[in-house]
């Protein structure tokens, strides 16, 4: 059925997509020193372009997809209740860089955000939980995490992360 005060469907659909006003903020930032090592939670951090966080082990080739990882702060809750945990997920255990509170992330799949005033980041696609949830958080620990993994990025703008750096959409195109 076609809005005649919009255009036709795919128009209206095209719309609703690129309507993203909202400001996110960066709740958490996280690195790993070493392979398999707790994230450490830090105050700030380095985005290399087209590479890397300084000082997590992370080492992507150039071009890569995933080069910074982001999770929805708000999904914290959600996995916790889903197992039967009376407290929020510790973000540490999640194995993402980068909690954003304030944004739907699953909506900014392939779209640009600027986190502070100098970094871009260009979201590439999900993050799937990995088997590893299961050690870090107990039986179930993967399915509670289907659907709230985040998401993945390219650093397509180098520069210093914050706790408490704002997370804007750019404009599309």
């Amino acid at each position: 059925m076609a809005f005649p005060f919009f255009g036709d469907d795919k128009s209206v659909v095209a719309r609703l997509l690129a309507t993203l006003p909202q400001t996110g903020r960066v709740e958490w930032v996280g690195v790993r020193p070493r392979r398999r090592e707790p994230l450490a939670s830090v105050e700030e951090v380095e985005a290399l372009t087209d590479a890397h966080l300084v000082g997590d082990h992370a080492r992507i080739k150039p071009g890569g997809k995933r080069q910074i990882t982001l999770i929805q702060h708000e999904h914290l809750a959600a996995v916790a209740g889903y197992l039967g945990l009376p407290e929020p997920v510790a973000l540490g255990r999640l194995r993402r860089n980068l909690a954003v509170s304030g944004l739907n992330l699953l909506s900014l799949k392939n779209r640009r955000v600027r986190i502070g005033a100098d970094v871009v980041l260009e979201i590439t696609g999900e993050c799937h939980p990995c088997s590893r949830m299961e050690e870090e958080l107990g039986p179930g620990g993967y399915n509670a995490m289907r659907g709230h993994g985040g998401l993945t990025a390219r650093i397509v703008q180098g520069g210093r992360i914050r706790v408490g750096d704002a997370v804007r959409v750019e404009p599309a195109g």
